[in-house]
């Protein structure tokens, strides 16, 4: 395993860290609401179906095999982060 080398910012963190001198604020009232938004993101609760290339269809099963995960799930993610903004078109930027 190799170990990142830390700033100077990054290892004092890392050394207060370890003393104990942070302390988690989560209450358990605030991870319940947090673990429910995670469970209503990452439900997938509909299913679609859509006619794409052969190619394509190649591209993405290869593209997928390289990421190690199931071709359904890198086209998900693919169109989470387009809506959400996360993924742009740099085709079209200046």
């Amino acid at each position: 395993m190799t170990k990142t080398k830390l700033d100077n910012e990054e290892q004092a963190l890392l050394d207060a860290f370890e003393r104990g001198e942070y302390e988690s604020v989560l209450t358990p009232e605030r991870k319940a609401t947090l673990e429910a938004a995670a469970r209503e993101t990452l439900k997938k609760d509909k299913r679609i179906n859509i006619r794409i290339s052969q190619q394509d269809l190649l591209a993405i099963q290869s593209r997928a095999q390289r990421e190690g995960i199931p071709y359904q799930t890198l086209v998900s993610s693919i169109l989470h982060k387009y809506l959400s903004g996360a993924l742009r078109d740099v085709s079209t930027q200046p």
